[in-house]
């Protein structure tokens, strides 16, 4: 796929070319909403209004979906029942036969994080483009054959890391570029994923390693991208300490512990005293003040957008607990990275926090940033300073810039990021260099691993050591 230059170009080819065949891997959620249901013209499908390009809400002019590959047909089925798409669809062993019946263009893999490097690589090996979802893939090992993989096939990789889009990064990379912090010294980032949001993690598929790559991959890759991004430069060494402290058989919160009941059979047969048990979780019990338990609560069985199945994944009457045994990854890390030009990054994240965001500080030899993006989701919404960057110049009064917000999800970001994987990127991401390739996703990839295999060995992991010199062509 040609990728245009400027905007002129980018308008210039989504009137006059055909449009762009696109075979989607993994009809998940994010799947629907980032590309299918735009594809497809299904409206509010990604949660924005208006139907031009930059909006995102219909993307069918530009492109349209020739396949879904995914490992459920059941659910495949019920999304052309409902939607009336009738999109031809595969289960992942037929990928080849996929191409060859459809021939995609460009592939999009939306699949859970251990899938991708398969989607990935397979697709390299017949030439063409893909868009992944982040992580890139759910190992450094997995990463290395993709990069592999790439450099013998004339398809490329891009990774959808949107957290570079929201108004507010885009805006601390232009005051970075601007020079106003002069050579960067240090870094401090405090994330917190609040209880609903966190504890959704543990009873999804999220919570084994083998799956997900723990949340230092899954999750915090989009943290460690956004600083690695606005520094623009390459981290060397990690060193982290970790633990699983809220979820689990051992939490605190579990209500088994709490009242000192033994652990209940979880299936159907479970005695009432076990389903009162659970009923008392306050995990489940927050969201009970509002009058409404999400979907997502995890006393619910698995469903997705457009009420879709997901009994492949999430077999019935098999319900996930957020505290059952079989969770292997940590729910809490502390870390230090250090950048090849010096500078230092302190980073730590709960994933049962009292609110959701993140804090950050950027010190430099010229000044410092502040920028914060805090809300709670109790009524209160966003605080104040969330609509503000702080730059405190290194010999002058503090200034306030004013955050400019978005509309869409994830802050206003899908919109844009949708609009530069489908149709090529805008000036302002070419100036920005928003768009990251599959070295930048290996990055950020190798730096999680390094985070996790930190805290399991307690010693620091270099970059190289697990990934190799990303630098090399």
């Amino acid at each position: 796929m040609t990728v245009p230059t400027t905007d002129a170009d980018v308008a210039q080819q989504a009137a006059s070319a055909r449009r762009t065949r696109y075979a989607v891997c993994g009809l998940s959620n994010r799947g629907l909403s980032l590309f299918v249901g735009p594809l497809l013209g299904l409206g509010k499908a990604g949660g924005e209004s208006g139907g031009d390009a930059g909006s995102g809400a219909d993307m069918s002019r530009y492109g349209e979906l020739v396949a879904i590959v995914d490992i459920d047909p059941a659910r495949v089925a019920r999304f052309n029942e409902l939607t009336g798409a009738g999109v031809p669809s595969y289960l992942p062993d037929d990928f080849d036969r996929m191409v060859d019946e459809t021939a995609p263009e460009v592939v999009l893999v939306t699949s859970p994080d251990y899938t991708h490097a398969d989607y990935v690589t397979a697709a390299l090996a017949r030439d063409l483009d893909v868009i992944t979802e982040k992580p890139m893939a759910a190992s450094c090992a997995q990463v290395q054959a993709i990069l592999e993989a790439e450099r013998r096939s004339r398809g490329s990789v891009r990774v959808a890391h949107n957290l570079r889009y929201t108004p507010r990064t885009r805006q601390l990379k232009r005051m970075m570029l601007d020079g106003l912090v002069g050579r960067v010294t240090s870094v401090d980032l405090t994330w917190s994923v609040d209880t609903f949001h966190g504890s959704s993690y543990f009873h999804r598929w999220n919570r084994r390693r083998a799956w997900s790559g723990g949340l230092s991959i899954h999750k915090a890759c989009h943290h460690f991208d956004m600083v690695t991004w606005l520094l623009d430069d390459t981290p060397e060494q990690v060193f982290a300490y970790g633990a699983l402290n809220f979820y689990g058989p051992e939490s605190p919160h579990n209500p088994a512990n709490r009242d000192g009941a033994a652990d209940a059979d979880r299936g159907d047969g479970a005695e009432p005293s076990a389903r009162a048990q659970r009923q008392q979780c306050p995990y489940h019990l927050r969201w009970l003040a509002d009058g409404e338990v999400p979907d997502d609560d995890h006393l619910k069985p698995r469903s997705g957008l457009h009420g879709l199945p997901y009994d492949v994944q999430y077999p019935p009457g098999e319900q996930n607990w957020i505290y059952d045994p079989e969770i292997d990854i940590e729910d809490t890390y502390s870390a230090v990275v250090r950048y090849r030009r010096g500078a230092s990054l302190s980073y730590s994240v709960t994933f049962s926090g009292a609110w959701e965001g993140y804090r950050l500080a950027i010190n430099g030899t010229h000044g410092r940033i502040e920028a914060c993006s805090v809300d709670f989701r109790d009524g209160r919404g966003e605080t104040a300073e969330s609509a503000e960057i702080l730059y405190y110049p290194m010999f002058g009064p503090r200034q306030r810039h004013d955050v400019v917000t978005g509309r869409g999800s994830h802050g206003g970001a899908d919109p844009l990021i949708r609009r530069d994987l489908l149709l090529g990127p805008s000036q302002e991401s070419r100036d920005l260099r928003i768009m990251a390739d599959s070295r930048q996703g290996a990055v950020a990839v190798a730096m999680g691993e390094a985070v996790w295999r930190s805290v399991a060995d307690n010693r620091p992991y270099s970059i190289d050591e697990l990934l190799g010199d990303v630098r090399s062509p």
